[in-house]
């Protein structure tokens, strides 16, 4: 009996052949949902992104209240890209910030970047 493809062999397949995987609509929300839920983890732990020592924010425990709340952040931040750009180096917009540059200095890996981004994008 013949067993069903992987998604990630038949995305391996397609690129080794020139073309173009676009997984089903459920597995991208599914994976998106992980994304969201990594960055979330990553701006709530104090040994990492710690954002909830300096913003209120969805449903975080003790937060600070020296940044601005996480809120509304799609209208505040209609280009996504400002709103990485802002969390990876801060002081490029404001050089008195008190928020770290969290790419810059390495404090957060790209991936954790983006996972955060997507996380706060949603509040």
């Amino acid at each position: 009996m013949r067993k069903p493809a992987t998604l990630a062999a038949v995305a391996s397949l397609a690129t080794l052949l020139g073309g173009v995987f676009v997984a089903p609509a459920a597995v991208q929300a599914e994976a998106a949902e992980d994304v969201i839920k990594k960055g979330k983890a990553v701006a709530m732990d104090r040994r990492k992104g710690n954002c909830i020592s300096c913003h209120m924010m969805d449903d975080g425990v003790s937060p600070g209240n020296l940044g601005p709340p996480l809120v509304a952040m799609k209208a505040r931040f209609p280009d996504k890209e400002k709103l990485r750009s802002q969390i990876h180096d801060p002081e490029t917009a404001n050089a008195n910030t008190r928020m770290p540059p969290f790419g810059k200095y390495g404090i957060l890996t790209n991936d954790e970047l983006d996972a955060v981004v997507e996380y706060v994008y949603t509040l």
